[in-house]
């Protein structure tokens, strides 16, 4: 079941002027930039397979290329880590795809199928390092199977292994905004953000594009896990700069008294690592990891414990059951 994150997002590529943005900011191509993104046109997204069941993708775009359509597959996902076989389910959709086109003889010039570009937009905290070929999940064959076997690569667009300076050389770009803004900042970097997109966003033709995104953004701050920040609902970008501004002092003080308390904790963190490295040496991966999630009342009390135990589990409980 998607996530209302998941939904923000397709939300946010549901709009051709954004997805415009992620193409021509984010895909170092000559021949993609020259592409003429006025005719950007949504496919429907929603294909039943020849055993007659029901497949999903987030969004199907197709733009024209001269005079033929080059079909834009964005697949955008929210997972946790990377998906080891995403190769594999970019093949599957992308054949399901061709066989709507098939079905609906919707086929180009001499009968043939269109190109397509197969994009995998993943905004994890960790880092993406599954495969992005078909090729890479499979043995190498013999040399006679070897040009038999499927082929099939998707382009990855990892948000978070984006460079702040790639970012900030793209100052009129909605998705570069977006991406920032996905980062922890500081209330004021989040609203002078937020004016940045609200005045590049003033002409007629970004009317729809002003909604949706500020429906993002108030969604975002609003779970943003270091500052969040409650606001009244609002659907327009202008709505959102002047409520910020007359909260940003209020919510300043806030992100400064969280700041403080995670200073508080990363020193106690810091103490009784050094006491535990004292008496039972170096700690396992599993302990780090445990101190690094605790509470302030869970360190207090492994403190008050430690000079006591007679083992590291004495102290910060057993280890969890695949250590």
């Amino acid at each position: 079941m998607p996530t209302s994150h998941d939904a923000g997002y397709k939300l946010l590529f549901s709009n051709p002027l954004i997805v415009r943005d992620l193409i021509q900011g984010f895909i170092d191509d000559p021949w993609l930039q020259k592409l003429d993104f006025s005719t950007l046109e949504p496919v429907k997204g929603h294909y039943v397979s020849e055993d007659l069941r029901d497949r999903a993708d987030d969004a199907v775009w197709r733009v024209k290329s001269g005079e033929e359509w080059l079909y834009l597959y964005l697949l955008i996902e929210f997972q946790n880590r990377s998906d080891r076989f995403m190769a594999l389910r970019i093949m599957v959709y992308v054949g399901l795809l061709y066989q709507d086109l098939i079905r609906n003889k919707q086929l180009g010039p001499h009968g043939l199928l269109p190109p397509v570009l197969p994009i995998v937009l993943y905004n994890g905290e960790r880092r993406w390092h599954a495969p992005v070929s078909l090729a890479e999940l499979l043995p190498k064959p013999p040399a006679f199977l070897a040009p038999l076997q499927a082929q099939m690569r998707y382009l990855l667009i990892d948000e978070g292994a984006i460079p702040a300076e790639t970012l900030a050389r793209l100052p009129q770009n909605l998705v570069a905004a977006i991406f920032k803004l996905e980062q922890p900042q500081t209330p004021e970097a989040v609203q002078a953000l937020v004016t940045e997109l609200e005045a590049a966003t003033r002409s007629d033709e970004y009317a729809a594009v002003r909604r949706i995104v500020a429906i993002w953004i108030r969604t975002a701050l609003i779970r943003n896990r270091k500052y969040p920040i409650l606001l009244p609902e609002l659907d327009d970008l202008q709505e959102l700069r002047i409520m910020l501004s007359q909260r940003i002092e209020q919510w300043a003080e806030g992100y400064l008294a969280a700041g403080r308390m995670e200073g508080r904790l990363e020193g106690e963190i810091g103490v009784l690592t050094r006491l535990l490295n004292r008496r039972f040496g170096p700690l396992p991966t599993w302990a780090e990891t445990r101190l690094n999630a605790a509470t302030e009342q869970a360190l207090a009390d492994w403190t008050d414990a430690v000079l006591d135990a007679a083992s590291l589990v004495d102290v910060l409980g057993p280890p969890p059951a695949d250590h």
